[in-house]
């Protein structure tokens, strides 16, 4: 059974290093076998966050503060308007870190769907993809830490944020294609809070039926 909680959505965003300490009160209890695998949904404060896989040359170049943290991936951006969900699930061995976000991408994908987006992966690159005009636009980026078999951070699925900050940075170090969200694709507004009941129930119904290869390792997107 998987436990999913609201944490914070507009008005009431989340400081990043109050739900990354979050985050890791609930990885600790599930290692213990003290609580149910847990999914964590909210909406963060204005907050660029770098993996350890980012480089000097796609952080920002105004001073702006960047928090680095352990899961895999490079930098982005998270804030208003954007979903971020950090599933909090032990998974089974042998350990597959890859297959744990293949389920998450397949999970935003199916949603997508649901709302009449066309999100798609693409391959060697880790995410949810939607075509757009001439560019591939990247509308959700994943980035997973999983250690002592229990997963840490997630995915960030963009609904009606602003696209500005992107372009102070390299968003996940890929300079080739673009980011979009669920609003500007479908021309109309979708808030966080209008997707989180849908991808609450989606993440139970996939963690309810089946497990995913586990370990300790970070990947990502």
């Amino acid at each position: 059974m998987l436990d999913v909680r609201t944490v914070g959505l507009a008005p009431d965003y989340v400081p990043y290093t109050d739900a990354w300490a979050l985050q890791r009160e609930v990885h600790a209890g599930v290692v213990q076998g003290e609580r149910p695998d847990t999914l964590l949904l909210l909406e963060h404060e204005p907050v660029f966050t770098a993996g350890a896989r980012t480089t000097p040359d796609e952080r920002p170049t105004d001073g702006t503060p960047v928090v680095d943290v352990d899961r895999g991936g490079k930098i982005t951006w998270h804030g208003p308007g954007q979903l971020v969900g950090y599933p909090i699930v032990r998974l089974t061995e042998p350990v597959d870190v890859v297959a744990h976000v293949r389920r998450i991408e397949g999970i935003l994908i199916d949603l997508l769907r649901e709302v009449g987006v066309d999100g798609y992966r693409v391959e060697g690159r880790s995410g949810v993809w939607v075509r757009r005009m001439l560019s591939e636009d990247k509308i959700a980026a994943i980035g997973v830490r999983v250690q002592r078999g229990v997963t840490m951070h997630g995915f960030a699925l963009n609904c009606d944020n602003s696209l500005l900050a992107f372009s102070q940075i390299i968003p996940c170090g890929i300079a080739d294609a673009g980011v979009t969200t669920i609003s500007e694709v479908l021309g109309r507004d979708v808030s966080p809070a209008d997707l989180a009941d849908a991808v609450a129930e989606a993440f139970r119904d996939s963690f309810a039926t089946s497990a995913v290869p586990a370990g300790a390792a970070a990947v990502a997107v």
